[in-house]
């Protein structure tokens, strides 16, 4: 079996998607700053600190966006006591456990989730989120999720903040 035949070296590349390929006519118009550039930039890539984040707030069942994602977010929260019985009609979520030990119920048992374990909610399933000493998580869901899904109490958080 032969290897695959590669086609020759391409000195042209092809420009980035978010690129339109327009270019300018000459340095000068590129250099004058027209603003078409910034239009074309692609959104800034940088990393995430979790633990500066954290540090961020205190306040407990009140999730924070630190990233997004194809129409998810990437939340964290800080948790403590048991939340409310809920479920989410029409979207999953993951829960990493970052620190502590998070308590999972669901209506036919109870999952232990320890730090470095996650545990992934199918929509639909009921489940309650209970922390007997403070833990942080990172959740990974849809943008449009409701922290207490099908339940309206004091703590659903309509618009979830940004770090």
């Amino acid at each position: 079996m032969s290897a695959p035949t590669r086609s020759p070296n391409n000195t042209v590349a092809r420009p980035p998607r978010w690129d339109s390929g327009r270019r300018p006519e000459n340095e000068a118009e590129d250099l004058a700053g027209d603003g078409a550039d910034a239009a074309r930039a692609p959104p800034p890539v940088d990393k995430v600190n979790l633990a500066q984040k954290l540090a961020l707030f205190s306040e407990h069942w009140s999730p924070r966006v630190v990233g997004e994602l194809n129409g998810q977010h990437v939340r964290l929260a800080k948790l403590l006591g048991p939340f409310t019985w809920h479920h989410h009609e029409a979207e999953d979520e993951l829960f990493l456990v970052l620190h502590g030990r998070l308590r999972m119920e669901l209506r036919d048992r109870v999952v232990d989730v320890e730090p470095g374990e996650f545990i992934i909610i199918p929509r639909g399933v009921e489940h309650r989120p209970v922390a007997d000493e403070e833990v942080h998580v990172l959740l990974f869901e849809p943008a449009s999720t409701l922290n207490t899904g099908n339940v309206r109490e004091e703590r659903t958080v309509d618009d979830v903040p940004r770090l």
